[in-house]
């Protein structure tokens, strides 16, 4: 328990916890708890189900932008159970839902055009406009498409008498889900720029280490080459050995001495180290020089 509230204090654990909020309000007024009924009318005005025998996109068509939604229930349906499993994804319309019942539909209709906080007379329009919108679709019981024709012109009129408003309906995301979708090109941003900034530090990172390796290379090659004429120059001397004098033999053993040691150093040589040893491999070329 310690350990998560001090994780939560932190900068890090307030991002967590304000992105997990976020991400629940994005579910939750995006319709992650909805049925399928309101799943439907969120980003349609007609919902219908199965075997009613509705052409859907026919019916979106004759809808079209109207503050309407059409719910045309399974045959034997209570209407106003439609209406209440809606929650909030019709808000701002008039709703009319249709139950077939024999020869003729079970209707109810609810209006969501004034909110939860309408006054006296928008409700008293909206008790209007519920009763009067399904006026008439009796007459098409097996014809569901021509009802809902029949719906519209029920509407049309409520908007000529004021009754209901004239403006079109918008279907737009919740707020969460333009911060949701803002926070993702946010995160595509920086992290185009973070890998962009991390492979040019890679790529000078790799130009550097090549161009160390090629230096090592340069510096191992020069080493071996001074090393391998100092040798022969040893073989030369080794050749005079017997017949030499004191001094030279002195010397001579003196330079063979030096020369083991460099070898032993030439067996750990790096970039770092390799120009030192070619010095010291010069020095000993000139003494043995001295020496011929």
């Amino acid at each position: 328990m310690r350990r998560a509230l001090r994780f939560v204090t932190t900068p890090f654990g307030v991002a967590t916890l304000a992105c997990l909020l976020l991400a629940g309000w994005a579910l939750w007024s995006g319709g992650v708890l909805d049925g399928p009924i309101a799943r439907q009318v969120r980003t349609s005005p007609v919902y219908a189900a199965a075997g009613t025998g509705l052409d859907v996109p026919a019916a979106e068509r004759v809808i079209g932008n109207r503050r309407l939604v059409v719910l045309l229930l399974a045959p034997g349906s209570t209407p106003r159970d439609g209406c209440e499993r809606l929650g909030n994804a019709a808000d701002g319309t008039l709703v009319i839902a249709l139950a077939r019942d024999g020869d003729e539909y079970r209707t109810y209709g609810c209006s969501r055009l004034g909110g939860d906080q309408a006054k006296a007379g928008d409700q008293a329009k909206a008790l209007v406009a519920e009763t009067t919108i399904a006026r008439g679709v009796d007459q098409f019981p097996g014809r569901p498409l021509d009802a809902v024709k029949v719906i519209v012109v029920n509407y049309d009129l409520l908007v000529r008498a004021a009754l209901v408003p004239r403006d079109a309906r918008t279907i737009s995301p919740s707020l969460p889900r333009y911060l949701v979708a803002a926070a993702a090109i946010l995160v595509v941003v920086l992290g185009s720029l973070l890998l962009w900034t991390t492979s040019r530090r890679v790529g000078r990172a790799a130009v550097r280490r090549r161009a160390q390796l090629h230096e090592a290379t340069d510096a191992r090659t020069a080493l071996s080459a001074a090393a391998a004429v100092l040798a022969q120059q040893l073989l030369d001397l080794d050749a005079r050995y017997r017949t030499g004098n004191d001094t030279f033999r002195r010397g001579y053993r003196k330079l063979t001495g030096d020369y083991l040691a460099l070898l032993d150093d030439m067996a750990t040589a790096d970039a770092t180290t390799a120009p030192g040893l070619t010095a010291r491999v010069e020095k000993l070329t000139a003494r043995a020089r001295g020496l011929l």
